[in-house]
């Protein structure tokens, strides 16, 4: 049958459509007779191992080209300060946040999935960890020297001791991907992870009098 049915939802002699592929045979009552449907479930064949749609899933998963977050703030080139809170956002593209689809087929099983971050963990350099449930919030000079509302660090020392005078700055993602078997009644989530790398030069304010 095309497609199969959900797995459980057909018995025939014992076996349910979870142990093998569901056939539909249709055979003539006699010479010019009307056709008689029998529906059966047959045992998979010998040498077939069924299609597990988790695999199936992550095949789909690959077509993404899932990648680490594009990190916007803090910038490699950009000039912070010890004490001043340092605010931390990310772009929102479909292969760097999501959301994310793609499909895959294998055995004759189809699998969409869709993919999205679910939240973001920063590690400062400086031992600090900072995990943030959104993508962050764009700072403008209007806010001044307050902190971020939803995702930012304030460093406490300077990078003048780190390699390059600089502290390596990581950001890893978490994608939720669920996924579901197009057709039927199988669906399953799982997550994988993603990372980004930046550098971050913390200096001090000199005053002069």
């Amino acid at each position: 049958m095309e497609p199969q049915p959900p797995p459980d939802s057909m018995f025939w002699e014992g076996k349910s459509s979870k142990d093998g592929a569901v056939y539909q045979r249709t055979c003539m009552n006699g010479p010019g007779g009307t056709p008689v449907n029998d529906t059966f479930v047959a045992d998979t064949p010998a040498g077939a191992a069924p299609v597990d749609p988790a695999v199936v899933a992550q095949e789909a998963v690959a077509k993404m080209k899932l990648a680490g977050p594009e990190i916007v703030s803090p910038r490699a080139a950009g000039s912070y300060i010890v004490g001043v809170p340092m605010w931390m956002w990310v772009n929102k593209g479909p292969t760097t946040y999501g959301p994310n689809s793609a499909s895959a087929t294998a055995g004759g099983v189809t699998v969409t999935a869709t993919a999205k971050v679910t939240k973001i963990v920063w590690r400062m350099g400086d031992g600090a960890t900072v995990t943030c449930n959104g993508p962050g919030t764009t700072y403008t000079a209007a806010y001044g020297k307050q902190e971020s509302p939803t995702c930012g660090h304030t460093y406490s020392r300077t990078s003048a001791a780190q390699n390059g005078g600089k502290y390596a700055v990581a950001a890893t993602s978490t994608w939720a991907i669920d996924w579901q078997v197009n057709g039927g009644g199988v669906n399953g989530q799982f997550t994988e992870t993603r990372q980004s790398q930046t550098q971050v030069g913390i200096g001090e304010l000199q005053v002069v009098r």
